[in-house]
């Protein structure tokens, strides 16, 4: 069955994080929807890098809806803009109680995530100048952490988004895929994607 994912992005989201994560999902065959969590309700907005960014949805319109991986981009006004959004709080909050997968990178991990305590338990990594807002006990310095108990993954910054992006593809679909994607766009050999 065809993976159901929510992209979300926001005024200020890191576009290279974005991005990626919608092109790999999108040759992963995924059914991607990317949602505008922008309070004024527009569809395009500037990102952090000033590239125009065009969302599919408002998030109201799909907030009924059931994916199997919600996906947070960074950048640290994006991150901000999820944080304050009460709708994408609650459906992040639904998505944890389903026990289905959130992936969150950059500043997000720190900014939405941890602000809120919605992963109280969990294991996860973020950028490294927002590591302090996570507790010590949660924290982990790697690129990419997945804690499978908490249907949780999370990645650092803008240079990990393909490694986030492929690891989404890994957890929700498995190695195989992965290293056909992998050999399709040519990625390094010592990235380990290749390896089934």
């Amino acid at each position: 069955m065809t993976k159901k994912i929510l992209v979300c992005i926001a005024p200020g989201t890191e576009e290279l994080e974005a991005i990626t994560v919608i092109d790999i999902l999108e040759r992963a065959k995924f059914d991607v929807t990317v949602a505008s969590t922008a309070f004024d309700g527009s569809l395009t907005m500037k990102a952090a890098q000033r590239v125009m960014l065009t969302a599919d949805v408002k998030l109201v319109e799909v907030a009924d809806e059931e994916f199997d991986c919600i996906v947070l981009p960074g950048g640290l006004k994006g991150s901000e803009n999820f944080r304050d959004s009460t709708l994408l709080i609650e459906m992040l909050k639904q998505q944890k109680y389903d026990e289905k997968w959130v992936a969150a990178i950059c500043a997000a991990p720190a900014i939405v995530l941890q602000h809120h305590n919605l992963y109280p338990d969990a294991l996860m990594t973020c950028y490294p100048s927002f590591m302090e807002a996570i507790p010590e006990k949660n924290r982990r310095i790697k690129r990419v952490f997945t804690d499978v108990l908490n249907h949780l993954i999370t990645s650092q910054g803008p240079g990990s988004a393909l490694e986030f992006a492929m690891e989404i593809v890994t957890t929700l679909a498995g190695k195989e895929l992965t290293a056909k994607l992998a050999a399709d766009l040519v990625t390094l050999p010592n990235l380990n994607y290749h390896q089934v």
